[in-house]
């Protein structure tokens, strides 16, 4: 990982052979608890060919969580889908069903379009 130039592009050359660059680790946000995360459940048709897909957003937090919220979800409704980029898509539409488990689960989830 010490070579990753793409990380150090527009970096100026150090003559300096004791130099060591230093990297900003991506801090990921830390996963607020159900009650404080506003969840909205809609729906997406766009640039799946005419499929319709349930669509989670607004979680904040932990990648790792978000997969397994999305684990949980999958399941319960036996469907596929996906969990990533900060949202939860589920194939078909499930809105109702959504929600109604989020909220029982503790989050504050609303049904947008």
């Amino acid at each position: 990982m010490e070579n990753d130039w793409k990380s150090r592009l527009g970096v100026v050359y150090s003559t300096n052979p004791d130099f060591q660059y230093q990297t900003e680790g991506q801090r990921e946000e830390e996963t607020l608890p159900p009650a404080k995360q506003r969840l909205i459940v809609g729906i997406d048709r766009r640039n799946r060919g005419g499929k319709q897909v349930t669509l989670v957003s607004g979680f904040v937090g932990k990648a790792e969580d978000l997969k397994e919220l999305g684990r949980v979800l999958k399941t319960k409704l036996g469907v596929g889908g996906s969990a990533k980029d900060g949202e939860i898509t589920i194939q078909g539409d499930f809105r109702d069903k959504v929600v109604s488990i989020l909220q029982q689960m503790g989050y504050v989830a609303k049904r947008g379009n």
